[in-house]
């Protein structure tokens, strides 16, 4: 026995990994958080890196829900009643109140019946779409969707898997036509926003085709939508791209840990999908759910969201989106261009966007350098990602840490 020729082939891949720059196993620790003072949004310590503040922008709590202060009572107060965890699943008294109250706030808050929480999106997207896929089903993908949804997809083994060219909808429809008569239900996934770029989906459009040609297959076309970025962060009252768009998927799955800045995942649907999801996914029935005190976190940070407080914290996420788009524009950056804090600074070369991620750093910034292959060769960029909780001075300190792009 012994790991010796194992660990060789893992220091290989390592080494392959730490020369095509991708490598991510060394992590940034956050060792203390400093509250906002003096026109400055939250600062953050990192290991080994003394009393220096760094200034976050590769967060996705999006408005700052994280640091509320009811936000953060709330989960006191449950922990001190509940404890820290739950204890077993759902189905083996892992099953609290706070559990039931949060799941029928986010039914209510989507327009939707029933909700149920998992302990994190990506478990809720790799639990749900294999029980919706038969060995009959087609499944339609769109070409930039999230890893989860990629290996859910290869976990259920659908009839066909078939691609679709990114937010084209005239190839949506095309590939459609080449799946008629190849299974008797067509299941198309998407990204609402997409993760790397901060573009959406126009879930209206993907509608009116999908209504054209659902009599096309015999169980008709089913959407599911993971609008993980878009909760909270899209959309007049943050409710995603449902709102943003002007249309509604069949099955709705979204993260409690991003616009929310809790944790968990969840999906919304009629109550007859959700009760056989409760039965059959084992990534619910087999692991634990998030704790109580997370739960009632979560509620509290969707009652902030569904209120005058929350249209002000959006609101104030879109001013800060804008004033960072607009300076970069003026400095020369190229970005892709649309509505959401995610502001992609396209470089287009992996090791200069590396050398920039490093800059801002330098400059006490924290932000993401998305190389190849989490995207395309020649899609290199820096991920920033706008929070409710910066300031315009936040905004301004980015701005002069990028000189003018050459």
């Amino acid at each position: 026995m012994g790991l010796d020729k194992l660990n060789e082939l893992c220091r290989e891949q390592l080494a392959e990994l730490d020369r095509a720059g991708t490598a991510k196993r060394v992590e940034a620790i956050i060792t203390g958080v400093i509250p906002p003072c003096n026109g400055k949004g939250p600062r953050y310590l990192l290991h080994g890196c003394g009393n220096r503040e760094f200034l976050r922008f590769n967060s996705n709590s999006y408005l700052g829900l994280g640091l509320h202060p009811q936000v953060i009572a709330a989960e006191e107060e449950a922990a001190r009643a509940y404890g820290t965890g739950p204890g077993a699943v759902r189905f083996i008294s892992g099953t609290y109140q706070p559990h039931l109250e949060l799941e029928n706030r986010l039914a209510g808050f989507h327009g939707r019946p029933a909700a149920m929480i998992f302990s994190a999106a990506y478990s809720a997207v790799m639990g749900v779409l294999p029980q919706l896929i038969s060995p009959a089903t087609v499944v339609l993908s769109d070409e930039l969707n999230h890893n989860c949804i990629i290996n859910a997809i290869r976990l259920a083994r659908p009839a066909v898997k078939a691609v679709y060219n990114h937010l084209d909808i005239t190839d949506l429809e095309k590939k459609i036509l080449e799946l008629k008569g190849k299974g008797n239900r067509l299941l198309l996934v998407t990204d609402g926003v997409f993760s790397m770029r901060g573009d959406h989906v126009d879930l209206a459009a993907v509608n009116e085709v999908c209504a054209k040609h659902e009599h096309d297959f015999g169980e008709g076309i089913i959407t599911v939508v993971d609008d993980s970025h878009g909760i909270g962060a899209l959309g007049a009252t943050g409710r995603g791209i449902e709102e943003q768009s002007r249309g509604r998927a069949d099955i709705l799955i979204a993260t409690l840990g991003k616009g929310l800045g809790v944790n968990g995942g969840y999906v919304t649907a009629e109550p007859p999908v959700i009760d056989l999801l409760r039965e059959k996914t084992p990534f619910y029935v087999y692991s634990n759910p998030i704790t109580p005190a997370e739960a009632a976190a979560a509620r509290k940070a969707l009652e902030i969201l569904d209120s005058p407080a929350g249209l002000k914290l959006l609101a104030r996420l879109r001013g800060l989106t804008k004033r960072l788009r607009a300076g970069l524009i003026q400095a020369g950056y190229e970005i892709l261009h649309g509505d959401h804090p995610i502001v992609p600074l396209m470089i287009r070369n992996t090791q200069k966007t590396a050398s920039l991620a490093e800059k801002l750093f330098e400059n006490s910034i924290l932000a993401t350098p998305i190389n190849y292959p989490v995207v395309p060769k020649g899609d290199e960029e820096i991920r920033l990602q706008v929070a409710a909780d910066h300031t315009e001075a936040d905004i301004d300190q980015v701005l002069a840490a990028l000189e003018p792009a050459r």
